[in-house]
């Protein structure tokens, strides 16, 4: 990897991309770029391009993709991203993934690989609805890796704990169907553009991420 590598993280809520990015950042040295982050960033930083972005926000609109697609640039254009990028959350459609390829074309880059991180929706569907919090003082329990010591109770006030409506199963579908959906054809996108490497995310955090390591370091 003597030239910087750019990486796609893809897969539904609660594949664990977030918790692979990070990991990637630790391990192989990309910096972890989310889209989300990047936003909230540039809001509270009041940067030109945040304030645009706002603009559009603050009317209940999208941000148009050019925005979004600058934010990313500038992005990777800081010391942090030498080594190469790994991005989780973005790109989100094709029309974004096209405008991507062609931003860092423009710079003599490219996507060097897209990792989807396959997890069956019966299971994403216990991860995420395993998520409880207390009301009281926000402690979050995860029924299946870090539960509570009684049952329904927090640990620190006794408080009974409390389900988001995100994360109640009816929500939880809806939001994995609006998923599939919006992202099929990007992944078909890459899979064309031969860019496309699944991954089995239904093993434990170690596994997944030796193959995430490996499909990264093999470029």
């Amino acid at each position: 990897m003597d030239n910087p590598t750019y990486i796609i993280l893809l897969g539904a809520p609660g594949a664990g991309k977030g918790t692979q990015a990070e990991m990637l950042r630790e391990r192989v040295g990309l910096a972890h770029i989310s889209s989300g982050d990047l936003f909230r960033e540039n809001v509270s930083k009041q940067t030109p391009l945040g304030k645009l972005a706002k603009s559009y926000m603050d009317k209940g609109e999208l941000v148009p993709d050019d925005v979004t697609i600058q934010m990313v640039m500038d992005r990777i254009a800081r010391p942090d991203c030498a080594r190469g990028v790994v991005f989780d959350g973005f790109p989100r459609t094709e029309a974004q993934a096209k405008a991507l390829d062609d931003a860092l074309a423009k710079e003599g880059k490219r996507i060097g690989a897209v990792l989807l991180v396959s997890v069956r929706d019966e299971l994403l569907i216990q991860r995420l609805t395993a998520r409880w919090v207390c009301p009281t003082d926000g402690a979050v329990y995860n029924l299946l890796s870090n539960p509570p010591k009684v049952a329904g109770r927090c640990d620190r006030d006794g408080s009974p704990l409390e389900q988001r409506n995100d994360d109640k199963p009816d929500t939880v579908r809806r939001r994995l169907a609006v998923y599939s959906t919006q992202t099929q054809p990007l992944i078909e996108y890459y899979r064309a553009a031969g860019l496309l490497r699944e991954i089995d995310g239904e093993r434990d955090i170690e596994k997944v991420q030796l193959d995430v390591v490996k499909a990264v370091e093999t470029l």
